[in-house]
């Protein structure tokens, strides 16, 4: 067997994670961590090396795979030169075992479904062995997984899990299977662990969140805005919040909830993608752009006040200038708050990788500059708006200077805030502020209370 870092028969006592991607990877990296935690490993302390570094990687984008193995050269020079190294995620479920072909020095591949068996993973890898687990068991590893404990106050839940929509670019259906959700007992539970361990702020977290389904405690088939009126029952948990969003899966309920349930937020992270009916066809998207108006204009009309987010991808397979053109004019009529663009990247194993007229890379390159411009216009003109407006903030961590705060409003902005009222405040503390003036991506505040701890 080839070097696999970590020396035979030494196991690891300390342990870094990285995170890479979306939201969904930074819960299951905090959740690896608690798992090792439980297992008697440390967490390595900033600027020492670790004997086991667990790269949490993401599939989305392209080069995906070869960021990881650059990774992972740069991990043996940076570590302490020789850490156990464990590949997880979705390159680990896409690549397999074929990572440790490519990279001899990786001990533990473990895809996002299997990853409550990183302990006996890492245990084996340090006896010698290369250990895998590209696993897609149903919900298996959520009752495998400790206790949350002390946690920040604003925390991630994981609630659905996977795809069945196949959208044409899309590797979540192959990288993280088939929609699955979370029993609805085993949520509450799990919230109410993390308001005892300090949240008072919780994000539900899916692929596509409001496809989550379940019965609640009297047997009843609920949806997402069920789930959601439940928690606004815990009388510590101050704010509910939701992400990523399927246009397909939003139900009268949950729009109903925008303007019924005080503790969830008004935002909406709804993807559209394209502003251009033959692109979403060709995406597989199921959703058209007047469906998608409609749709806002029904959480509008149930919180007027409600925050859109959105994600967009340019350069499509056979996108033409017009149809690019079509999406810019739709990034004006939303007013986006927030969104996420990205360039097209074509991932191996889906249809759209094989289709003709690949658009060419200097025109995503030019198309994504203009899209993003019309993108910070939107969101520069959503936070100038905001000034004058009393809201809560949520205190998250101090800020760059002494004595000064940062938070989130309840449009998920950031908002700092410093001065003779910021005294007394702390982290997780519910701040009621003024927003003051506006820049590009974040708000200053004049404090005016601290409302609760």
């Amino acid at each position: 067997m080839q070097d696999s870092g970590n020396p035979r028969g030494s196991a690891p006592k300390s342990f870094r994670i990285k995170s890479f991607g979306c939201q969904m990877n930074v819960y299951d990296g905090e959740r690896m961590g608690e798992l090792l935690g439980a297992h008697g490993l440390s967490p390595a302390a900033e600027g020492e090396a670790a004997d086991l570094v667990v790269l949490n990687t993401c599939h989305i984008r392209e080069r995906a795979a070869e960021k990881v193995y650059s990774d992972i050269g740069r991990l043996r020079k940076n570590e302490g030169g020789a850490p156990m190294i464990a590949v997880a995620g979705c390159v680990a479920q896409a690549e397999g075992e074929e990572i440790f072909a490519r990279a001899p020095s990786v001990g533990v591949v473990v895809g996002p479904q299997s990853y409550h068996r990183l302990p006996e993973l890492v245990a084996r890898a340090a006896a010698g062995e290369r250990a895998s687990d590209t696993d897609m068991p149903a919900d298996a590893k959520f009752a495998a997984l400790p206790e949350r404990r002390r946690v920040g106050p604003s925390a991630f839940l994981t609630v659905q899990e996977g795809c069945d929509k196949f959208c044409t670019y899309c590797v979540v259906p192959y990288t993280r299977g088939a929609e699955i959700s979370r029993p609805f007992a085993a949520l509450l539970a799990e919230a109410e662990r993390l308001v005892v361990g300090g949240a008072c702020e919780i994000t539900l977290l899916g692929q596509n969140v409001n496809a989550w389904t379940g019965e609640d405690a009297k047997g009843r088939a609920v949806g997402l805005d069920g789930l959601i009126r439940a928690l606004a029952a815990l009388p510590d948990l101050a704010r509910i919040r939701y992400t990523t969003s399927h246009p397909n899966d939003v139900t009268e309920g949950l729009i109903e909830a925008h303007g019924e349930v005080a503790k969830l937020m008004p935002f909406l992270h709804l993807p559209v993608q394209s502003g251009s009916d033959r692109v979403l066809k060709a995406m597989n998207r199921s959703h058209t752009v007047d469906s998608y108006l409609r749709l806002l204009e029904r959480f509008r009309a149930a919180r007027p006040d409600i925050a859109v987010s959105g994600d967009f991808i340019v350069g499509f397979p056979g996108e033409s200038e017009a149809e690019f053109e079509d999406t810019l004019r739709l990034v004006d009529a939303v007013g986006y708050a927030q969104a996420y663009s990205f360039k097209y990247s074509p991932r191996p194993g889906t249809p759209a990788a094989t289709m003709d007229l690949q658009v060419a890379p200097e025109v995503m390159d030019e198309r994504l500059q203009r899209l993003q411009a019309a993108l910070n216009r939107g969101q520069i003109a959503f936070n100038r708006a905001s000034v004058g407006r009393r809201c809560t903030v949520l205190v998250e961590r101090a800020g760059k200077r002494p004595g000064q705060w940062l938070g989130k409003s309840p449009w998920l902005q950031s908002v700092h805030f410093a001065g003779p009222g910021a005294a007394r405040v702390r982290i997780g503390d519910l701040v009621e502020v003024e927003l003051a003036a506006a820049g590009p991506n974040s708000l200053e505040g004049r404090v005016l209370e601290r409302v609760a701890a």
